[in-house]
């Protein structure tokens, strides 16, 4: 296999469960891309088993940061996921800008929360921190819960269309290009609700809700979601994929005893193909 687009991926890594980088780089070196780490943390396991150690990598990424520029190292996207700090949001703001300027493509996947409220270990210092990244985004990936804590919008129980474009629109006021707004409830139906910069065209792509929730699936949904932009796919073929991807690999793992690990993403690599 040949493989191009280097992809930088600024994320966490899980000692155990599948989330973050553990689930992000299988999925796409399996699509042929070239898959680089950042680690923003290393965590002992995914935050769902409700105690947790989290080891700051702040000073390793700043120099790491470094060692790289003076290598010389490119690369055509970076997709950052779960920031610590505040000190380290700015380090990935600043170098997300400066790689924006150069013409590499910038993904951001604002992990915060979901069901209306923050994840475990994340504060509205969180919120203010994933702002400054947004702000820099090509592609913003955001679920519903985000959104709204990104816009400073209360989270509704059954928003309307209006008010989805409104948090886009102020999503794309704060610097966001085209924005994928996940697992939003309209009108009695789950969907992907987006904003195409491209075309400047609004589209929702609904789905079955599967009665089952896996921590780590956003973070497929942005591998596939990502890899497809970087195969020349548009943004609503390449968000069509990575939600069969994902509802795919639900189903695949139904059966699963603890589904606090995550998807087993190497077991069921395979649908990505189909």
């Amino acid at each position: 296999m040949n493989m191009e687009h280097p992809v930088l991926l600024i994320n966490d890594m899980a000692g155990y469960g599948k989330v973050a980088l553990a689930a992000m780089i299988p999925v796409m070196s399996h699509m042929g891309l070239n898959v680089c780490n950042l680690p923003t943390a290393l965590v002992s396991n995914t935050l769902d088993y409700g105690k947790f150690e989290i080891l700051d990598t702040t000073e390793y990424m700043e120099h790491t940061l470094k060692v790289w520029e003076e290598l010389g190292f490119r690369f055509d996207a970076v997709s950052t996921g779960f920031i610590v700090s505040d000190v380290q949001a700015q380090l990935v703001t600043d170098y997300c800008l400066r790689q924006a300027q150069q013409g590499v493509l910038i993904f951001c996947d604002p992990i915060m929360g979901d069901d209306g409220k923050l994840y475990n270990g994340m504060s509205m210092e969180t919120v203010k921190n994933m702002r400054k990244l947004v702000s820099c985004a090509d592609y913003a990936v955001p679920n519903y819960t985000e959104a709204a804590l990104l816009a400073g919008e209360p989270y509704l129980e059954s928003p309307e269309e209006g008010d989805i474009r409104r948090l886009i629109g102020k999503l794309r006021e704060i610097g966001a290009k085209s924005v994928a707004v996940t697992s939003v409830r309209l009108q009695g139906v789950d969907q992907v609700y987006c904003y195409d910069a491209a075309l400047d065209r609004y589209f929702g792509l609904p789905f079955d809700c599967l009665p089952v929730r896996f921590p780590g699936t956003g973070d497929i949904f942005s591998a596939v979601m990502l890899g497809q932009i970087l195969k020349g796919k548009d943004m609503e073929e390449s968000v069509r994929k990575a939600m069969t991807v994902v509802r795919r690999m639900i189903e695949l793992n139904l059966g699963s005893e603890d589904k606090y690990k995550g998807i087993l993403v190497e077991s069921c690599l395979e649908v990505i193909d189909s």
